[in-house]
This record gives structure tokens, C-alpha cells and sequence, in this order.
């Protein structure tokens, strides 16, 4: 335990990244899955599902694939 604690302490700021990281990838991934799921893009969904891209990759499908409003 005593080494896990000085490891917390020493390296606080990479693990804060990290967790910041994983939060962001988790909140696009989520939004981009259930938008290609309801949209029934199966490719697209399974694609986010695998590969981990640090929310890029739900972030192009988000951009790609959104509704256009009409004025």
C-alpha cells in the first residue's frame, strides 16, 4: 500500500490526465453510439465500439452525421 501511495503522490498529474481522458473518450463514444445505433449505421457503431481513439473517431461520426436544419 505504502508504494501505491508514493506512486499517487508522485505521479498525480499524469493519473488526473489520464482520468480526464478516459472521461472524455467515454462521454463522445456514448453520444456517438447511441446516435449510430439509432440511426442504424451498424459499421459506424462497431467501429467506435473497437477501436479507442481518444473520442476522435465519435467525434468525426457526430460531425458527419448530423442533421441538417433548414432555414
Amino acid at each position: 500500500m505504502d508504494k501505491f501511495q508514493h506512486l499517487l503522490e508522485t505521479h498525480s498529474c499524469l493519473f488526473s490526465l489520464i482520468i480526464i481522458l478516459i472521461l472524455w473518450d467515454t462521454v463522445w463514444k456514448a453520444i456517438a453510439m447511441w446516435k449510430s445505433a439509432r440511426n442504424n449505421h451498424l459499421v459506424w457503431f462497431l467501429c467506435i465500439t473497437i477501436i479507442n481513439s481518444i473520442g476522435i473517431l465519435p467525434i468525426i461520426y457526430i460531425l458527419t452525421h448530423r442533421k441538417q436544419t433548414t432555414e
